[in-house]
């Protein structure tokens, strides 16, 4: 286009660029273009985001005048400042032209092309177009290029530190550095442009003196540090000093191998990645090379079971999402650290996410992926060495058993990892074998050890262990078979295996257990002294080569006291029972082994202490109880406090079994203490605690994690990290016991994480004694916990745990046979039951009642039972007995007002929480329609639920829940509840010593008063109860008092008004829980 250009009025469009390559390859905040017209005046575009692609948008307009000067420059620049800029910022391309080269391309755009950059030509899309007018804002478009010293310094540090990149000449690092040092000596900590001048004093010795300097790099890293100090969450350019920040720590990573950090780094990425958009250049850089160095080096850190640790680990998967070709070895290290914390503190919580994740690490390698092996064969670890051996459930090991099937075959001959999956398989198939004793299975296991151990030939560094592994086989199939053969094999790989480790091996120790128990296995057999004496030695040696805090120490303290009891049956020197016992003590009480394993040693102790009946017993159950609160303290839930109750054999009798040893230990109320605290570990004083003190609570939870952490870092095989790993395990332990200390100072948790005190008890007495009825092997008998002074026992000398077993089903057939007979029938099966339990069991009890307690009748009194007294109708036992002035003998409710309870405290509970009553309510809850298999659907519930409607007083605050809402009924300050349902004050037969049913659920959540049924209700003939306990309940209705102390008596006229409308099981099936 030719022609004046006299008053000539130019609009240019700067649209976008392309190809910006930065000269000094620093990633910038933003590029902008410039239009120079003169030395006083230029115009600048708005501050575009670089992409991934290095391009930029701009669609900014000015309107410019031609007169001013024929020519002018067009300058790209990179800004490293996406607020307040410090400088220019770095010149990525300069041009200079004339209007009429501008106007030559008519209106349409056109590209303009700039001197190249690493290779390439930056480029900008304009349009420029002639107009007759200019709009007076575009003046103020301009920006006065005054000279600024700090601006003008700025820039030529950008340019000289352009060309050391370009050129490699110290001449322009030290020229640039210069500058850049000039800039922030003239913007001191309070200038608004500190970060800035921080940030590129910092980046030009980054990536130029430190390479030759390395000491500088802590020096540049703390500047990193103070710009981002300056540059909090939500300020524009935090992203560009976290990368930075980055990128000095990683470099500092990659020079001196500094693990704090990488690790850092990937919390500073974590904290970057969400605040860069996609499609940026920062977050193509920041989240490809930047992050995967950050990945990889996390992933070669050691395993750390901290909370830090696995916060860490939670950071790198957050680095990985769906997609990324790394997200499988990050759900697999996380896994790792949740199964080690797992070993240390217990929690299956743990456990089970440690399987999810490899579930779905496995499910991203399908077949034909290259990896899939690995990931089978670490699923099926966790599955049977782990969750298996903590829960039993047959379903995970044999899951374990086909994916190391699978990983087998992907495993064929030749392959590296061949021996791995025959040791693996075969270890699952013996641990399959000790439960099932399929022989098919231990036959494979030997014969896929034998096979490993010869792809391990003498001089592989693995043969020790592989040795180790065909010796377990052999020795577990010696225990089911008794082949000697097998014995003797197992002790000579155990040798050879034990020779060929070396005394500097840390994994020797655990070969030397094995030895130990395989010699203490042929003693047994042979009664040769010689090989209980080396195995003693053996474990001897493996104490003196484990620090003393490493949590191997507690296997040594183990398998000294399986050698001293061996000892002990053959010779029966007491000598040896004490040094058993001792050794019981010491790995029970290891505080650096995981609680799972100590309770089950701890019970093992109170067995052998019972059968050899050694003075220790009562604290070996004294232990067992308290590592028991420790172990389920910190749970969640209920739920999950009765698996970590259930997981252990054996443990579901011990809160009788140490009551019975109290009892014949002479010491009564320890005998109460011993029963309260182990039936009431499924509620803990964690939620009383969270609810008086939340912050006191979230400490003790906190530091019960972290120590669960540091157990695992103290059984490093580096003495060093072993002893700093002690020091820390004892910092803990002390800041562990202050916290302990503090709550104990708190009115109401004195005893906290202590057995509850008799006299503290005792309060749960106070408005008629309490009947503590212990079913153990041991002993059955009766506690009568008076209202004041010391507890009384009742021997029940004619019944044993046996017969109340068959007592208990005697009744449930008894019960399901009379459920099927006309009303009017005689029960003379229950009528013969009942009288046994009025003679063996009650009448007793009721003697010292009347003559000893001189308890008057009528009077209340409450039955707490256990184990398989919780599933016999005690209230209901009648003596069914004519006396010669043909009255009726009475029975125990003709006596006395009987009501259960779970526990003494929960008794204290509910009488505590009577001092703070508020309006009185109730809530009645019918649930009609069971669970599948719990029994069937009663019909009557919605009318029943109707009836007591009219019945309740209107002065009464009410609620009615039926159907599903039943199940999650949450009634805040609810005093009574009336559970219209089936077997709602049933327990549960796992843990029958424990009090988990929905009756006493409620009881526990804060209802004072509930009523509750043992069996199936017959609601066509049960609500004649209902109707006649509530007229009782609220007489004289027009009073409309509520009080649900009168809850007993109402239930005990009820079902005695009731006799000639309602047949005997159905008035029995109505107890009373609470005061």
């Amino acid at each position: 286009m030719s022609g004046s250009s006299e008053s000539r009025y130019i609009r240019l469009n700067v649209i976008s660029g392309k190809n910006l390559k930065v000269p000094s390859q620093r990633i910038p905040a933003g590029i902008y273009a410039s239009i120079n017209i003169d030395s006083q005046k230029r115009w600048k575009s708005a501050v575009g985001v670089l992409s991934s692609e290095e391009s930029a948008v701009w669609m900014d307009t000015v309107s410019l005048s031609s007169d001013a000067s024929p020519v002018f420059s067009v300058e790209i620049r990179a800004s490293y400042e996406a607020d307040r800029m410090l400088g220019s910022g770095e010149v990525i391309g300069q041009l200079q032209m004339s209007w009429d080269e501008v106007l030559n391309h008519g209106d349409e755009p056109f590209d303009l092309s700039f001197p190249p950059v690493r290779g390439v030509h930056p480029s900008l899309t304009l349009k420029a177009t002639v107009v007759q007018a200019c709009d007076d804002q575009d003046s103020a478009l301009f920006d006065s290029l005054a000279d600024c010293e700090i601006t003008r310094h700025t820039d030529a540090g950008h340019t000289q530190f352009a060309k050391y990149v370009a050129s490699k000449t110290f001449s322009h690092l030290n020229a640039a550095v210069e500058h850049f040092e000039l800039v922030l000596d003239q913007c001191p900590a309070s200038h608004p442009d500190h970060a800035a001048a921080l940030t590129n004093f910092a980046w030009a010795r980054l990536k130029g003196y430190i390479r030759n300097h390395l000491q500088d790099i802590d020096n540049t890293i703390s500047l990193f540090r103070d710009a981002l100090a300056l540059r909090p969450q939500h300020h524009p350019d935090r992203p560009s000093s976290l990368y930075n920040l980055t990128e000095a720590l990683t470099w500092r990573h990659n020079k001196k191998s500094t693990a704090a950090d990488i690790r850092e780094s990937a919390q500073l990425y974590h904290e970057l990645l969400p605040l860069c958009p996609e499609g940026t250049y920062l977050r193509s850089i920041a989240a490809g090379a930047g992050a995967d160095y950050v990945i990889v080096g996390c992933n070669n850190l050691p395993t750390d079971a901290s909370n830090e640790g696995i916060c860490l680990r939670r950071v790198i998967l957050d680095l990985c999402p769906l997609g990324h070709r790394r997200r499988p070895k990050a759900l697999d290290n996380l896994s790792h650290v949740l199964r080690s914390r797992f070993t240390q503190s217990g929690n299956i919580d743990d456990l089970d996410e440690c399987i999810q994740f490899r579930r779905e690490a496995m499910s991203l390698c399908p077949e034909g992926h290259t990896d899939r092996d690995l990931y089978l064969n670490n699923l099926a670890v966790s599955l049977r060495f782990y969750r298996f051996n903590h829960q039993g459930n047959p379903n995970d090991l044999d899951e374990a058993i086909s994916l190391h099937e699978e990983a087998l075959r992907l495993r064929p001959v030749g392959h590296e990892s061949r021996a791995v999956s025959l040791g693996n398989l075969g270890g699952d198939l013996v641990t399959r074998f000790d439960k099932r004793g399929a022989r098919d299975d231990i036959t494979r296991a030997i014969s896929l050890r034998r096979e490993a151990l010869t792809l391990r030939p003498p001089g592989h560094p693995r043969r020790d262990t592989t040795l180790s592994n065909l010796a377990l086989a052999l020795d577990t199939r010696y225990n089911k078979f008794n082949v000697s053969e097998d014995l003797n094999e197992a002790i000579d790989l155990y040798r050879e295996s034990l020779q060929l480790a070396g005394l500097d091996d840390p994994e020797r120790h655990v070969t030397l257990f094995n030895l130990s128990s395989a010699l203490c296995s042929r003693f047994t057999h042979t009664r040769k002294n010689e090989d209980v004496e080396e195995a003693i030695d053996l474990c001897q040696q493996s104490l003196e080569a484990l620090p003393s805090l490493h949590p191997d120490r507690y296997f040594s303290y183990m398998w000294l006291q399986e050698a001293y009891l061996s000892r002990y049956r053959v010779q029966l020197n007491p000598a040896d029972l004490s040094l058993a016992v001792d050794n019981f003590k010491l790995s029970s009480r290891h505080p650096t082994q995981g609680l799972p394993r100590r309770i089950t040693q701890a019970i093992d102790w109170a067995r052998q202490a019972e059968v050899y009946q050694h003075e220790s017993d009562l604290e070996a159950y004294q232990v067992c109880l308290e590592l028991f609160d420790n172990h389920v303290m910190t749970r969640s839930s209920i739920i999950s406090r009765r698996e970590a109750a259930t997981a252990f054999r054996r443990a579901q009798s011990l809160p009788v079994d140490a009551a019975s040893c109290a009892i014949r230990r002479g010491n009564l109320p320890q005998a109460v203490e011993l029963m309260e605290q182990g039936r009431g570990q499924q509620w803990t004083p964690l939620e009383d605690l969270e609810s008086t003190s939340p912050d006191l609570a979230r400490k003790v939870s906190e530091l019960k994690k972290r120590l669960a952490g540091a157990q695992g870092s103290a059984g490093s095989t580096d003495r060093a990290a072993a002893d700093r790993a002690a020091t820390t395990y004892r910092g803990l332990t002390r800041q562990w016991e202050a916290a302990v200390a503090e709550i104990r100072n708190l009115k109401d948790f004195s005893r906290f994480l202590l057995p509850p005190a008799y006299e503290d008890l005792q309060a749960g007495a106070r408005h008629g004694p309490v009947i503590i009825l212990l079913a153990s092997k041991y002993s059955c008998g009766a506690i009568i916990v008076p209202t004041s002074g010391e507890p009384h026992h009742v021997p029940l000398p004619s019944i044993a745990l046996a017969d109340l077993t068959i007592l208990k089903d005697r009744f449930t057939r008894a019960i399901r046979h009379a459920s099927r007979m006309n009303p009017k029938e005689t029960r003379t099966d229950l009528i013969v039951l009942l009288r046994i339990v009025w003679e063996e069991i009650m009448l007793p009890i009721v003697n010292v009642l009347e003559n000893v307690l001189k308890l008057k009748r009528r009077s209340r009194v409450w039955l707490c039972p256990t184990a398989a007294f919780t599933s016999i109708p005690l209230h209901a036992a009648h003596p069914f007995l004519t006396k010669p002035d043909r009255s009726k003998e009475p029975c125990l409710e003709d006596l006395y007002v009987c009501s259960y309870t779970p526990t003494l405290s929960a008794l204290v509970r509910s009488r505590q929480l009577m001092k703070k009553r508020v309006t009185s309510s109730f809530v009645t809850i019918g649930q009609g329609q069971p669970g599948a298999g719990k029994g069937k659907a009663l019909l009557a519930v919605d009318s029943e639920l109707e009836l007591v409607h009219k019945l309740v007083p209107a002065t009464a605050s009410h609620n009615t829940i039926s159907g599903d809402a039943a199940t999650r009924a949450d009634i805040p300050h609810a005093e009574f509840a009336f559970l219209s349902a089936c077997h709602t004050a049933v327990g549960d037969k796992e843990t029958p010593d424990e009090v988990v049913h929905l009756a006493a659920g409620l009881q526990f959540a804060g209802f004072k008063s509930v009523v509750g049924t043992l069996w199936e209700v017959d609601d066509s003939v049960a609500k004649h109860v209902v109707e006649a306990f509530y007229k009782y309940m609220f007489h004289p209705k027009e009073a409309g008092v509520m009080d649900c102390t009168k809850a007993a008596w109402a239930l005990n006229c009820a079902t005695h008004s009731v006799k000639t409308k309602v047949p005997l099981e159905q008035r029995m099936v109505f107890i009373h829980i609470g005061v």
